[in-house]
């Protein structure tokens, strides 16, 4: 097969995956810089707090009473994940972008809080949204990333091609 009939692949969405991670990493720099682990300030009276917490679970806490196990879990299951979606990228038409741009979300956020397990033990979330005494549990970027390109991905598959 000639290599012009070769069609380019999604891979270059991985720069989308970089960009998130480093806006990750940066705002819970931020967060860690500005607030002790446990404190909490208002940014939107009665809907937004900033409020840095650690996270030894995986999403909502979940498993974050786990014994040490988890530690290693969560980052095998990250490096799972975003291999089996950076194979898929390898797999996707670059110009295929309702199916790329998703995957490069996920990866971003997958990784991003691969990376606070590597460092720091837990992942560190900031954002706390709330109405009345009914708090969303606390998340950061790279859970919204992961979050988004999952909606993404439900959003593609039911607009079909």
């Amino acid at each position: 097969m000639e290599t012009s009939r070769l069609k380019p692949n999604a891979l270059a969405w991985i720069a989308v995956s970089i960009a998130l991670i480093a806006i990750d990493q940066w705002t819970k720099f931020l967060a860690v810089g500005a607030l002790a682990f446990g404190e909490s300030r208002a940014f939107i009276a009665g809907f937004w707090n900033w409020t840095l917490a650690q996270n030894t679970g995986a999403a909502f806490s979940f498993l974050a009473d786990a014994g040490p196990w988890k530690h290693w879990f969560f980052i095998g299951l990250g490096f799972v994940v975003s291999g089996m979606l950076v194979t898929w990228l390898w797999r996707t038409p670059r110009a295929d972008w309702r199916t790329a741009l998703p995957f490069a979300v996920i990866i971003g956020g997958v990784l991003s809080n691969v990376i606070d397990r590597f460092r720091l033990g837990y992942v560190i979330d900031f954002v706390d949204w709330y109405v009345g005494g009914h708090h969303w549990p606390i998340f950061n970027v790279a859970d919204s990333c992961i979050m988004v390109g999952v909606a993404l991905l439900l959003w593609g598959s039911f607009r079909g091609k």
